[in-house]
């Protein structure tokens, strides 16, 4: 048995192509049953301009897009492709738009208990599905309890500054990394893959990053 495939994941929570990209992701995974895979989660801002409290979606909207009405056919062609994923993205339930460093610190700490995956899952489920407010920290705190975290100590840790520097420095290492497009996805430090692509895609590189590692792994 080689190790498993590490899979790099660099995405942000209000990124609707990442919350496609992570469902395509699981179903490339499935896909290789023989193949073992361990996921690791990246934060990215894909709007770094926001304030901590969020602004309306209008606003959003307007400041990003130039107006809501020219979102529209992106957000039918989005709502298709996750539908098509058995995805619900409800963007009539969207009222406002999160900064996303205290979601990010979420998934950190998550990570530390290995639930890294379902936090972020979670999270993009509360946003596209529910349209809830991610800039809340009492919705932060409800949502680290729905996977496993105490949402005492969490609310306590989201009042703190514990961690921004972390997350603040991994966003940057994306960036110097040239990474300025998310979903993008690193499979063993080997290959990359930029964009939500199809499961068969991902599939396929899996099975070559593996193959490799498999290749490395005789030759030494």
């Amino acid at each position: 048995m080689t190790s498993p495939v590490r899979v790099d994941v660099v995405s942000d929570i209000v990124c609707p192509w990442c919350f496609i990209g992570k469902k395509r992701l699981e179903q490339a995974i499935a896909l290789n049953p023989d193949i073992p895979v361990e996921v690791h989660y990246h934060p990215y801002f894909l709007n770094d301009w926001i304030p901590p409290e969020g602004i309306s979606r209008e606003q959003y909207l307007t400041t990003k897009f130039g107006s809501p009405e020219r979102y529209k056919e992106i957000a039918t062609r989005v709502s298709v492709a996750a539908a098509q994923d058995g995805l619900v993205y409800a963007i009539d339930k969207l009222s406002r738009q999160p900064n996303t460093t205290d979601s990010h610190r979420l998934i950190h700490w998550a990570d530390q208990i290995g639930k890294a995956p379902q936090m972020k899952q979670r999270l993009m489920e509360l946003y596209f599905s529910e349209g809830a407010d991610l800039s809340d920290r009492a919705v932060l705190a409800k949502a680290a309890a729905d996977v496993g975290l105490d949402a005492d100590e969490i609310a306590g840790k989201l009042e703190s500054e514990d961690d921004l520097a972390i997350v603040s420095q991994r966003v940057e290492q994306a960036k110097a990394a040239g990474i300025q497009g998310v979903p993008f996805f690193i499979f063993d430090n080997a290959f990359a893959v930029s964009g939500a692509q199809a499961p068969e895609q991902l599939a396929g590189v899996i099975r070559k990053a593996a193959d490799e590692k498999k290749q490395k792994a005789t030759a030494g």
